[in-house]
């Protein structure tokens, strides 16, 4: 695998965290934890599922958490199309910088 595709795998593969850090209330989220300490399952589960990153069902007297991975697969191919689109650019001006 040459260099440039290495670089767009691993871009690909942190997709699921800049979505999650691209969102103002989520990366407030994480900024709180990082300040203050830990949060109340309830409250995390309350801003993502708000996010639309976790969904919940009931199970008898609990709440059963999942990940909803259909909001981070949207984001995965977001950021996989901009990093081929910025690979093309690039090449693009490497081609002209060197031609």
């Amino acid at each position: 695998m040459s260099p440039a595709r290495q670089a767009t795998a691993g871009l690909a593969r942190s997709a699921p965290v800049f979505a999650a850090l691209g969102d103002e209330t989520r990366l407030a989220l994480l900024a709180r934890l990082c300040e203050g300490g830990p949060w109340s399952i309830a409250r995390l589960t309350e801003v993502l599922a708000g996010a639309g990153l976790v969904r919940d069902a009931r199970r008898g007297r609990e709440r059963v958490w999942a990940l909803a991975p259909d909001r981070l697969g949207e984001a995965r191919r977001t950021i996989d199309e901009l990093s081929r689109r910025w690979d093309e650019t690039l090449r693009r001006l490497k081609a002209f910088v060197e031609g």
